[in-house]
């Protein structure tokens, strides 16, 4: 798992190990994040389930809840099974959109 920081937004990549490692790590690392906008970079992994964008769906929750925006990056699984309380899209800097649009709506106050 590597963490970059980029302003309040933290990106985790992770390169090998299962969708269930990669979550119990940033489970126990939580305190760390809670407070910034979460990307997490799949794309280097193998083809994506439904049942492993899933397993993310508890943290995404939690996460949003709090008022920060949590998206998931991969290319490599069908956008169009993902459920809607899941923000998933192919790229990096599709991302950085969202959180750019959902900081302004907070800014709104929607």
């Amino acid at each position: 798992m590597i963490v970059d920081q980029k302003d309040n937004t933290s990106i985790i990549t992770q390169e090998k190990a299962t969708i269930i490692e990669l979550i119990k790590k940033i489970q126990a690392l939580y305190p760390k994040f809670k407070n910034n906008n979460i990307i997490i970079s799949l794309t280097s992994l193998k083809p994506l389930g439904l049942e492993d964008i899933l397993e993310f769906l508890q943290l995404s929750n939690q996460h949003r809840k709090a008022k920060q925006s949590f998206v998931i990056v991969s290319d490599k699984i069908d956008l169009n099974i993902v459920p809607d309380e899941l923000i998933v899209v192919p790229t990096v800097n599709e991302a950085f959109d969202i959180i750019e649009m959902e900081e302004m709506e907070r800014d709104l106050g929607f």
